[in-house]
């Protein structure tokens, strides 16, 4: 009877350590929710850059007219131009996301970078060329990010999928502004 009483204090013991075990696991291992860019902008501004003024088609890319500016000085100031232009700067987000573990897919636009050519400080933004050419995406459209690890960035083109807490935080560089930043825990090339 004792064998039986002593077996059963035993196995009661060991799921309380498989228990204590698994939820360390759990904090440890973060689980990530997989997102998407759109999930980021709030509708109404999504809605104004899905339905841009006619006379955008005409322009360029990358000529002196395609940019955030020239569209601020043409002459129409239809209520469509404005809230395309509004949307276009739009620093606005999604609070549901502020603290929250996600996973989403992008390129990089370095910031800053390493002795070894790593780079540590970027923008997390949604197609590549972003940043790089006029206009840049929305702020509530890229990402600020620091990795003190650094990633090798072969390429600018070059996907990956970026894992970690996500804050409303925005920040500023002479080559966009960001409305969210991210604590990322894991980058990996996008496949």
């Amino acid at each position: 009877m004792k064998k039986i009483r002593a077996f059963g204090r035993c196995r009661w013991s060991l799921s309380i350590l498989l228990l204590i075990f698994m939820c360390a696991n759990a904090i440890s291992n973060p689980t990530y929710d997989e997102i998407e860019w759109v999930e980021l902008i709030p509708e109404d501004d999504l809605n104004a850059l899905l339905d841009p003024p006619d006379f955008l088609i005409d322009i360029e890319d990358g000529s002196e007219l395609d940019s955030v500016d020239a569209l601020s000085s043409m002459g129409t100031k239809s209520d469509n131009v404005q809230r395309f232009q509004q949307a276009l700067t739009s620093t606005r987000i999604m609070e549901s996301f502020d603290k929250k573990s996600v996973r989403i897919p992008g390129f990089i636009v370095p910031l800053s970078s390493d002795d070894e050519h790593r780079v540590v400080e970027f923008f997390i933004v949604p197609y590549f060329g972003a940043c790089l050419h006029m206009p840049p995406p929305p702020p509530n459209q890229i990402i600020h990010a620091k990795f003190d690890k650094g990633v090798e960035v072969p390429q600018l083109d070059v996907a990956f999928w970026f894992e970690g807490v996500i804050n409303v935080e925005t920040n500023s560089n002479e080559l966009g502004t960001s409305a969210y930043a991210i604590s990322l825990d894991n980058i990996e090339t996008y496949n």
